[in-house]
């Protein structure tokens, strides 16, 4: 589910820039405006996450031009999410696959101690060109 909610994004001057999510009435923060942004993705993906778990209803984006800046030198930008690529990219849990080889093969890989799993993992890995 792709969605995009306005954020605020102020800076105090301090090590942190705050960040507010007003459809979320949820706070972050980062380093810089990149960190920010980033920041306030992760918070509105993973509260997405754990309301949809909840079978909750996501709040439905307000539009910038309705947001109301509360301190001089805050902006109001927009973040993208996409809430199921998100729980994809996060999810780590292992899932159990029964594979079908030659019996040679088992043998030979038995022989020389190789953990299947592992070879799997790498072998899918350099054929969806996945670098994690």
């Amino acid at each position: 589910m792709k969605r995009t909610y306005p954020v605020v994004i102020e800076d105090t001057g301090e090590k942190y820039m705050l960040v507010r999510v007003p459809d979320f009435d949820r706070m972050t923060q980062g380093k810089d405006l990149a960190e920010a942004i980033d920041m306030a993705q992760d918070l509105i993906c993973m509260l997405g996450i754990d309301m949809q778990d909840k079978e909750q209803g996501l709040p439905d984006p307000s539009s910038i031009f309705d947001i109301q800046l509360q301190y001089p030198g805050a902006i109001v930008t927009l973040v993208n999410s996409d809430i199921e690529k998100y729980r994809k990219a996060i999810e780590s849990r292992s899932v159990r696959k029964n594979v079908t080889i030659p019996g040679w093969l088992n043998a030979a890989a038995e022989d020389a101690d190789l953990n299947f799993s592992e070879v799997l993992q790498e072998g899918l890995k350099e054929r969806l060109q996945l670098d994690h």
